[in-house]
């Protein structure tokens, strides 16, 4: 009977030594991608500052109350743009994006353009009209991909096919920190009064037709800035999550260890009175 038990102990250790060397493996490799992400998040930055500024300044400017992208109409049916990762096993980082979507869609209409393997599986199951399914990677998502991705966004806002557009990713803190956000691309809200001391610029053309030129700049930017602080939220995200499955795995190997020394030492003391009482007999 002991022996018995001592083989399952000896058997469940080898398999989680083996699920440990692969956590270990992923932690190692989320490990060496981070720099590169998280240099390329920096580098998305000031251009997305920039942008904005100016399409604000231009905002601000603008008399028009009837450009498609400041005009305020009833809302029928949203899009999102939803990023998410391309595989699991990091932490609550795919759970909590969709989350946040279901929450903030409510019982509103909606489409999504999907960025993602998990969002594209996700939404495809939820039965919800997608934009496209064709970027399951986020990682490496190129500017002119963003552009090429802004352009058909705006066309479907002026075309009215919906009245909103929102951005839903994950905005990189920290380390040990990462945060949904959900951003409202379009209409575009005009600005505070702080923000408007940019209206003494001067503009030539209209401020209209600048904003009309402005914000596929800015939605690409956006876009662009978003996918690079997801995957850095995505890495992060998988290396604290194989981190922690990795001491785990050791702790656990611990445990069984310390189970199978106790089994033998029984499997011993048992067989050693077996002895005595024999040669008592």
């Amino acid at each position: 009977m002991a022996g018995s038990s001592m083989k399952g102990i000896k058997l469940r250790i080898k398999s989680v030594e083996s699920t440990m060397q692969i956590t270990k493996a992923m932690q190692l490799v989320a490990t060496s991608k981070l720099r590169r992400a998280k240099e390329r998040m920096e580098a998305s930055k000031p251009y997305a500052v920039i942008s904005r500024e100016a399409m604000m300044a231009a905002v601000g400017n603008c008399e028009d109350q009837n450009v498609p992208f400041v005009a305020v109409r009833p809302v029928k049916k949203r899009c999102y743009v939803v990023i998410a990762g391309e595989r699991g096993l990091a932490g609550g980082y795919n759970a909590n994006v969709f989350k946040a979507a279901a929450a903030h869609a409510g019982d509103t209409p909606f489409c999504v353009l999907p960025l993602g393997r998990k969002a594209i599986d996700k939404f495809s199951r939820m039965g919800v009209a997608l934009l496209s399914q064709d970027y399951p990677r986020v990682e490496g998502l190129s500017v002119g991909t963003c552009y090429k991705l802004a352009k058909q966004l705006i066309d479907g806002y002026l075309q009215e096919d919906y009245d909103e557009l929102f951005l839903i990713y994950t905005s990189f803190q920290s380390m040990m920190s990462q945060e949904v956000a959900v951003e409202k691309l379009l209409p575009i809200d005009r600005p505070e009064q702080a923000e408007k001391r940019l209206v003494t610029t001067i503009y030539e053309p209209e401020a209209a037709e600048t904003l009309m030129a402005v914000v596929p700049d800015f939605v690409a930017g956006r876009l662009y800035s978003a996918a690079c602080d997801s995957f850095v939220s995505e890495v992060s995200a998988r290396r604290s999550a194989m981190d922690s499955a990795t001491k785990n795995a050791g702790e656990m190997i611990s445990d069984l260890r310390l189970k199978y020394n106790r089994a033998r030492q029984g499997a011993i003391t048992q067989e050693i009175t077996e002895i005595v009482a024999g040669a008592e007999n």
